[in-house]
């Protein structure tokens, strides 16, 4: 390789590092919320947590992708990503039990990821439906609430990002030399 490429190459490997290290976002207190002391919303389930709320889906979603497109180091920004899920996919990451009425995963590739999982019940068809007594508020504390916005947040260790990252490097410059190879070896000089 040339050296104008490994320079290059270098720098984008050490970039790569340093958005890999960097500490992760304080993710903050759903506000206007009441936060849940229920069973499994608390120490239970490690990363889990869950707040009463009568946000929207939007303004909940816009509210921690926002917190979570930042380091809590000198607030660096960090790319972010939503992927939008089936809400049964909660059953299987968070709980068995877990009602849903969206589920959505805001992404750091390559480092972290906060799913936002939101229960409206009146907005539930299949459980207004099936349920003989449906709720379509939660009542807490005497205070009415729309819905329900569990938070699940999933972390890699640093030293499976800087793995994963270098082998993305490695295969890069095997691809490219490869790559290489097969487009100019045709045109060499023979001797």
């Amino acid at each position: 390789m040339k050296n104008w490429l490994k320079i290059t190459l270098t720098i984008i490997y050490l970039l790569g590092i340093v958005y890999l290290v960097l500490p992760g976002p304080v993710i903050p207190n759903l506000e206007p919320a009441l936060k849940s002391i229920e069973p499994g919303d608390t120490t239970q389930m490690p990363g889990v947590w869950a707040y009463y709320t009568n946000l929207s889906r939007e303004e909940a979603i816009s509210y921690y992708k926002k917190a979570f497109s930042r380091s809590s180091f000198l607030k660096i920004p960090l790319p972010t990503y939503i992927l939008n899920h089936p809400p049964e996919y909660a059953r299987e990451t968070i709980r068995a039990t877990q009602q849903s009425n969206f589920y959505e995963e805001i992404v750091q590739p390559l480092r972290e990821s906060l799913f936002v999982n939101g229960w409206i019940p009146k907005e539930d068809k299949v459980y207004l439906a099936q349920s003989k007594k449906p709720i379509t508020v939660f009542i807490v504390d005497g205070k009415e609430y729309d819905a329900k916005i569990t938070l699940f947040y999933v972390r890699s260790p640093i030293w499976a990002r800087i793995l994963i990252w270098t082998g993305i490097i490695l295969a890069f410059v095997l691809v490219f030399q490869a790559f290489k190879k097969i487009i100019f070896s045709p045109w060499k000089p023979k001797k």
